[in-house]
């Protein structure tokens, strides 16, 4: 019996996917229930998930807004919602939200830091997003000195004559570098320090007397809250990453003297837990500056905590480093690059594109760790909630003040982890 071939004359209309495989039903199935096992742990972590917001949610939200104390604040639970309810009481952050925000800042002059709050956004949106105009590079350059100026206070001319500073090490590296490369580098660190340590102080103070332009002071010990956090948190980050980018250089290079004290730099630095250097900034510090010399408490905490940063940074640049193929310095070479430009070029881009997730968890755990401020008398989030727990109309209360610090803190973190991962998404130029 013969048997003809089936030839196929025409294409077959497709049918639609199983409904189990798209949409919600197959975004379940793929994350949830897949499998027996992932099953149960599903339905197990439902469980627990709603036996904890069954009791989180009543407590925080049939809560008390308005109370001018602990004890007002229960006797309206008790009356609203029954004496078996125990309710959150947000009065106290209410009450208290300007002092866990600014401290004992001045509260006429509280438009001060909200400017420099937003001078900052502003300052680090063209550092952050490459797509706006680089002329705003030059404001972001300036509002160090800016900031300083307005959450401080006082003449004019001390942030003018800290950024003649700067100036002066331009100038003599240009000159320097003319005679020997080695000589221009010590120049452009050497000439700044002895101005800011030794004239920038009587030439800022006679420019004052002949031209006297200033805003009211307010001293540091008035500095608190989320204020203080930002501050100290956000220039530790800023000034730790360039920082930590030359001490990594700085460990790889052939130059004795450079590698030694990188290497001892980071070593110690990371050996010594933050609250040593913290107590050694508000203590030692002073001893070694001049006779007479009022070096501000909350600037040697930022000194410490940029210097904690960067040895960390450093390290984790250097793994960026070591993780680059042999072929990419090669290739530098081949190009006819010189080291600076190589590393500019080629070798520091990559390196960090490679380290930025390690980068952004030593920024998110600085951040975390300006709570460790309190330890030597300066009132952080965390002080202040001591402090409000010690007045007589608050005590007793925790959580709430905690979960406020707390929530405050996540708000900050996840977006520096957010940013992190656009930014690797960004810069993923591999292939999946």
């Amino acid at each position: 019996m013969a048997f003809e071939p089936y030839v196929r004359t025409q294409m077959l209309d497709p049918k639609p996917a199983p409904v189990t495989s798209v949409g919600p039903a197959g975004w379940l199935k793929r994350n949830l229930f897949d499998g027996p096992g992932n099953s149960v742990l599903t339905l197990v972590t439902m469980v627990a998930i709603f036996l904890l917001l069954a009791h989180l949610l009543p407590w925080m939200f049939l809560s008390v807004w308005n109370a001018d104390s602990l004890a007002e604040c229960r006797q309206i639970i008790d009356e609203t919602y029954g004496l078996d309810h125990s309710g959150a009481c947000w009065a106290v952050i209410h009450d208290r939200f300007f002092q866990l925000v600014y401290g004992f800042y001045p509260s006429e002059l509280y438009w001060r830091p909200n400017l420099t709050f937003v001078l900052m956004l502003v300052a680090l949106a063209p550092v952050l997003f490459t797509h706006l105009p680089r002329k705003m590079m030059i404001f972001s350059a300036l509002f160090p000195f800016i900031g300083a100026w307005l959450l401080w206070g006082g003449s004019i001319w001390t942030p003018l004559a800290a950024l003649a500073g700067f100036a002066l090490g331009g100038a003599a590296y240009r000159y320097g570098s003319a005679v020997n490369g080695i000589l221009a580098i010590a120049a452009a660190v050497l000439v700044p320090v002895i101005w800011w340590i030794f004239l920038m102080g009587p030439i800022a103070r006679g420019l004052h007397a002949v031209i006297p332009l200033g805003i009211e002071v307010v001293e540091s010990n008035q500095f608190g809250g989320f204020m203080v956090s930002i501050v100290i948190g956000i220039t530790a980050i800023t000034l730790s990453l360039p920082l930590g980018i030359m001490l990594a250089l700085g460990r790889q290079t052939n130059l004795f003297i450079v590698r030694a004290f990188s290497v001892g730099f980071i070593e110690f630095i990371r050996g010594v837990p933050l609250i040593t250097l913290l107590f050694v900034a508000s203590t030692l510090l002073n001893y070694f500056m001049p006779p007479g010399t009022n070096f501000d408490l909350v600037v040697r905490v930022i000194i410490m905590a940029t210097l904690f940063s960067s040895a960390y940074i450093a390290e984790v640049i250097r793994g960026g480093l070591a993780a680059l193929p042999k072929g990419q310095y090669e290739a530098a070479d081949s190009l006819g690059l010189d080291y600076w430009q190589a590393q500019r070029l080629i070798i520091m881009p990559q390196a960090l594109k490679i380290a930025i997730p390690g980068i952004v968890s030593t920024f998110i755990g600085l951040f975390k760790d300006t709570t460790l401020v309190s330890i030597i008398g300066i009132l952080d989030p965390i002080g202040l909630s001591n402090a409000i727990r010690a007045d007589n109309a608050w005590n007793g209360i925790y959580w709430e003040l905690f979960v406020f610090i707390g929530f405050v803190f996540f708000i900050f973190c996840f977006s520096m982890s957010r940013y992190s991962m656009y930014l690797e998404r960004k810069l993923n130029t591999g292939h999946r």
